[in-house]
């Protein structure tokens, strides 16, 4: 088993866990508490190992490629949060499942999105190097959208006493750690190898943490059940925006057809593991977002296996004029 391998199978790793979670959760429901205990620690581990294979240290590597670097940023925090505000008005009127939604939608993925691009055809160099600047810009502009696209209801969300410590803790704590851990790696042959080895660890690590989640959110899937639907019918619907954008956008821009599908899995792919711990940490009234989030993770892994189908054949196909 190689870690491509996989990385690329991580679909099944993740639909088993939910369902053995949600299997486990509804016959033993007094798991819910311990698992709960267990699944802060996880996620901040999950955080930290994750952002270890962000390159951190290397954010000004970026900047070379100005014109494919503007194209991600414009397309991920300009045209993606218009579609998505687009998205949201045909969602059912609960702000659980809005902000879950939004949540989800809003934040460029930093991990499986280099992946997918490899496999893809994509010019993976130049996403790694923006992935950094994409965790940055998110990490500062999804409080400006949630509160633009939310309100009073925002506000309500950041006066949570939690909030704050999980910003802290699983957000601001691991990203320290993984800039850290790479520096040493910069200058160490030993932490080159720890950061080798710590790449193997986010996919068995998100697939124990959505079955926690799975196992101790039953009722809350339960609850949401009935809607999952149209919010399939929204998340299956960003997918296809987010391709057409990017198609576009390279087009506009002209980038090398290589960049172009680098692009289009950029703004396909989203940040959930990320935005897990924060509505993990809201009030039981919110707990359908986190269920929400959860099932955007699973819809958008399908969505990836059909986009390594049709991006390189139909949307940046290497026989297009001016390819390379």
């Amino acid at each position: 088993m190689t870690r491509q391998r996989l990385e690329r199978h991580q679909v099944w790793v993740y639909l088993v866990a939910i369902l053995a979670g949600l299997a486990l959760g509804g016959g033993a429901p007094g798991v819910a508490g311990p698992f709960e205990a267990v699944l802060w620690p996880l996620l901040g581990l999950l955080l930290y190992a994750t952002f270890t294979q962000v390159p951190l240290t290397h954010l000004p590597d970026a900047f070379r490629d100005r014109r494919f670097l503007g194209a991600v940023l414009v397309g991920n925090f300009v045209l993606v949060p218009l579609a998505v505000w687009g998205l949201l008005a045909f969602l059912p009127d609960d702000p659980a499942i809005r902000l879950g939604v939004a949540l989800v939608l809003l934040v460029p993925c930093t991990d499986w999105y280099i992946t997918f691009t490899h496999l893809g055809g994509g010019d993976a160099r130049r996403a790694i190097a923006a992935t950094p600047v994409n965790l940055l810009a998110q990490l500062g502009m999804l409080p400006v959208y949630l509160w633009l696209f939310m309100g009073d209801a925002f506000l309500e969300l950041l006066a949570a006493d939690r909030i704050a410590l999980v910003v802290v803790t699983l957000i601001a704590l691991p990203l320290l750690g993984a800039w850290l851990t790479e520096r040493w790696a910069e200058r160490s042959r030993r932490g080159a190898r720890m950061v080798g080895r710590i790449g193997w660890l986010p996919v068995p690590l998100l697939g124990l943490v959505v079955f926690l989640v799975a196992a101790s959110q039953v009722q809350a899937v339960v609850g949401a059940l009935p809607v999952l639907g149209q919010v399939l019918g929204v998340f299956v619907a960003f997918l296809v925006v987010a391709a057409l954008i990017g198609l576009l956008l390279g087009r506009l821009l002209r980038l090398p057809v290589r960049s172009a599908r680098a692009l289009i899995f950029s703004l396909g792919t989203r940040n959930s593991f990320v935005v897990l711990p924060l509505a993990l940490a809201l009030a039981p009234a919110w707990q359908t977002a986190t269920v929400v989030i959860v099932f955007q993770s699973l819809v958008e892994l399908f969505g990836m296996v059909g986009y390594l189908w049709i991006v390189p054949r139909f949307l940046a196909p290497a026989s297009r004029p001016g390819a390379r």
